[in-house]
């Protein structure tokens, strides 16, 4: 390995994956969510990887722009839409499909004379409490939105599952009550399903799908693994060792002490610390591959370095590999250990590891 570290984006996984999904949502359309530089595993180059799906969704506007700039030619819908004429104007340059949640947005639209270019998607809140219409707020937006002139080209309707992940289902199924009852003499596609919708337990339906976290093979159901949903890890990262240590019984390792040898141990020192995204609150024992044998993690984790133990596994060495997290160890492992969930892994990859497509 010629780098220290990297994040290694297997592109058959993620088209894989979109495979699994569509198998998951027969007749559905798939948005996939490339947000957040695609949960942390390259804007551009996934979107690339991608032409197997019919649309891309990102949150802000500048993540649709650059997609545009860098030749993606597919629909890319912004799904916390605009807030200036600035804005608007911007995204009728770029060709991007708009969210629309608030009022403001609706007036926006109305005082832009090109704006019946634009396609359009109506988010109604049914319980997520964060953005949307309110389900008694609908019919007024729609009705306005249907009066401009010229006639706007494309009005679908969404909403945002809050608890999919739940095996209960409860709340899945009084918000899917609450958008049919809203849009029930409504026409237009709907899209209600995000990864959690996708694979749980309630049926959820939908012309649209948008699988985001599922997309990069990690689980959206924390009593289900990626593996028994059929998906495979996206990104492998990878790193190696730097330096073994011996470490006398009763001597500490890392900062604050936190971790004491409880016999002559063989401690590994690694290449990847918070600087990178691996978090520092991942307790002692987390696990690590090393040389494709697990380890336990040691001691805190610093900006740049982590300690393994490593005393059971022989020839470890100066470049020996290391894997933090990916197919043979799965980020839910990790983000469990964390304390955190996997989106926030993912995401918190930091710019100076190499992302390399394979």
């Amino acid at each position: 390995m010629s780098r220290l570290i990297r994040a290694v984006i297997d592109s058959g996984a993620l088209r894989h994956n979109v495979e699994v999904i569509r198998a998951r949502a027969p007749g559905a359309r798939v948005m996939a969510v490339v947000k957040a530089n695609a949960y942390g595993h390259g804007l551009v180059q996934t979107a690339l990887a991608l032409p197997n799906v019919d649309a891309l969704a990102v949150a802000r506007l500048e993540e649709g722009v650059r997609l545009r700039e860098r030749g993606v030619r597919a629909p890319i819908v912004l799904l916390e839409g605009v807030f200036t004429r600035e804005q608007l104007r911007e995204a009728g340059r770029f060709e991007l499909e708009l969210v629309v949640h608030d009022a403001l947005q609706v007036e926006l639209l109305a005082a832009q004379p090109d704006a019946h270019r634009l396609a359009l998607w109506i988010k109604i809140d049914t319980g997520m409490n964060r953005l949307g219409f309110r389900p008694e707020a609908l019919r007024a937006a729609y009705e306005r939105l249907r009066s401009l002139r010229p006639p706007l080209r494309d009005m679908r309707l969404m909403t945002h599952l809050a608890a999919a992940d739940d095996p209960d289902g409860r709340m899945t199924r009084e918000q899917l009550a609450r958008f049919e009852a809203a849009t029930r003499d409504i026409p237009g596609e709907r899209s209600i399903a995000n990864s959690a919708g996708i694979f749980g337990a309630v049926p959820v339906g939908g012309h649209w799908v948008r699988p985001g976290l599922a997309l990069y093979g990690a689980s959206p159901l924390p009593q289900r693994t990626a593996h028994e949903l059929g998906l495979r890890s996206v990104m492998r990262l990878e790193t190696s060792v730097i330096a073994v240590r011996r470490v006398p019984r009763g001597e500490t390792v890392g900062y604050g002490a936190n971790w004491r040898a409880e016999r002559d141990a063989r401690i590994a020192i690694v290449a990847a610390g918070y600087g990178d995204g691996v978090p520092r609150s991942l307790p002692n024992g987390t696990p690590v591959r090393v040389a494709g044998r697990r380890a336990p993690l040691v001691g805190r984790v610093s900006m740049d370095m982590i300690a393994v133990e490593v005393t059971a596994i022989d020839g470890v060495g100066v470049g020996t590999p290391v894997l933090l997290w990916g197919e043979d160890l799965p980020v839910e492992a990790v983000a469990r250990a964390a304390g955190t969930i996997p989106y926030e892994l993912l995401c918190g990859v930091s710019e100076r590891v190499p992302l390399e497509l394979a």
